[in-house]
């Protein structure tokens, strides 16, 4: 009789980490990661949703909502950190439900985070495509409508498919499809693209910064915290707080770092400064562009896809030289974000198959390139076939619910195998426990519960057919369910 709780020993991962028959190449470094994560995080979120927050919820004060947004991803990193550096091998949050809360868990937190990384970087390249076709309307170049959007969307509000007219939205597709195959040659050209594209973004958001403070005004800033207009959420300390629940979106990505485990040279020692080291980063970037574009211009006017562009303009023809590399910047932005979701997802699969919870094929190394080269070109198809034809409205808010999941099962597996194995060594202890790790579940929980109705029941339902897989396949398959007695 299969054992769905069985966990995965310690002692066992470690040996697997060590097996170079299935062992991945380890070219990381400490600055690699921290690259890694910055290209995770930096993305539609300092580019959109700062001044859409701003505009409907905090007012200035979503300078404050990035701080929470920042304190409440820093339980869960510490947490991830914790992990990471006790078990480097590929599979993030999976792997570490898989020793600590037992397979079916894993499975599920396996199963879930598909919703963050495939659907996230399916949801990201078509803002990619959105981008880049205006930037080469600036050139001239027009794109046809019909191929640069799906031909299907949905109405949330009438619960109806409506056909656009469009064939099918090429550029997505495409960019899928070159880093995907950037991704089959190997990782370590994988991360030096991913560090050019983030020297790039991080160029251009801090030359937003150093000529946007000379267009500062205070006036702007005040009030700091608008007056609440008598709806819950709507400015007061509410809206601060819905805000830092819709910003929390802008953080997710750090924890891709943990994928890439079997792939870093010192994972002990780097680990940990990748994953706290790009959120420290990203979070007083954030901080400081709120800052700017809000002192730039009024609150009011930043509901808009690009309140970065409106605070430029608003400072007249001095920046308007800034239009264009911010647009080369967003698009760089985004292109790191694909390229660190698709990591993410080949490398769970990679670990979830050398399990035996998915088919043996998935976890095949290339010969030459030593890269899981089959999940990550089905995984890009996969992404490439979502990307083109389906409407990816429907999915935002289930890329979020899936990340905070796997952040509750984090946590929660760090609280339990501290005291369930205290003995363990852990090169990187999650500081002031056991307060870290419960506020990590409390936090995730608390964003999660902001989230409509119907994106639980999407998420009941995603899970409902990931659980009838595992019964119907994989337990029948897992080797550790499997092995000698």
């Amino acid at each position: 009789m299969a054992n769905i709780w069985i966990t995965k020993p310690l002692q066992q991962l470690m040996t697997e980490t060590a097996d170079k028959a299935v062992g991945l190449r380890r070219t990381l470094g400490r600055f690699n990661l921290i690259m890694l994560g910055v290209g995770g995080i930096i993305g539609a979120g300092i580019f959109v949703l700062t001044g859409q927050a701003a505009a409907n919820y905090a007012g200035p004060a979503i300078i404050l909502s990035f701080i929470i947004a920042g304190i409440a991803c820093g339980f869960a990193g510490l947490c991830y950190a914790e992990f990471a550096s006790m078990i480097p091998i590929a599979g993030s949050a999976y792997t570490y439900a898989y020793a600590t809360l037992g397979e079916f868990i894993a499975w599920i937190i396996g199963w879930d985070l598909i919703l963050e990384y495939l659907f996230g970087a399916a949801t990201v390249a078509v803002g990619w495509s959105g981008y880049v076709v205006s930037f080469l309307k600036n050139f001239g170049i027009h794109i046809p409508d019909a191929l640069c959007n799906a031909p299907f969307t949905y109405d949330t509000a009438t619960h109806e498919w409506i056909r656009t007219g469009s064939l099918l939205n090429f550029p997505a597709m495409f960019v899928i499809a070159i880093i995907t195959t950037l991704l089959v040659i190997g990782i370590r050209e994988s991360a030096n693209f991913n560090n050019i594209i983030v020297v790039i973004k991080v160029a251009v958001i801090l030359l937003f910064i150093g000529f946007g403070l000379t267009y500062v005004s205070m006036d702007n800033l005040e009030p700091f915290i608008p007056a609440n207009d008598g709806v819950f959420g709507k400015f007061g300390w509410s809206g601060v707080f819905r805000a830092s629940g819709i910003v929390f979106y802008a953080y997710l990505g750090f924890d891709a770092v943990s994928t890439v485990a079997q792939e870093v040279k010192n994972p002990q020692r780097d680990m940990p400064w990748g994953i706290l080291g790009s959120l420290i980063v990203c979070t007083i970037l954030y901080i400081t562009v709120a800052f700017v574009m809000n002192g730039m211009v009024s609150y009011k006017e930043l509901n808009t896809a690009a309140p970065i562009a409106v605070a430029v303009d608003s400072a007249g023809s001095a920046l308007t030289w800034l239009s264009t590399p911010i647009k080369i910047g967003a698009i760089a932005g985004l292109s790191s974000v694909i390229l660190v979701m698709l990591i993410g997802q080949s490398r769970i699969f990679f670990s979830m198959a050398n399990d035996g919870l998915l088919p043996k094929s998935f976890g095949k190394t290339h010969p030459k390139f030593k890269t899981p080269y089959i999940t990550t070109i089905v995984i890009g198809g996969v992404a490439m076939i979502i990307t083109g034809l389906l409407p990816i409205n429907l999915l935002g808010e289930l890329v979020s619910i899936g990340t905070l999941l796997a952040f509750v099962l984090v946590s929660a597996g760090v609280l339990m195998l501290r005291y369930k194995n205290p003995e363990i060594h852990r090169p990187f202890k999650t500081p002031l426990f056991p307060f870290v790790p419960i506020m990590g579940v409390l936090t995730s929980l608390g964003v999660m519960a902001t989230l409509p109705l119907e994106t639980w029941i999407r998420l009941i339902a995603w899970m409902a057919i990931g659980i009838v897989i595992y019964f119907v396949y994989s337990i029948k398959r897992s080797k550790l369910n499997n092995q000698p007695k």
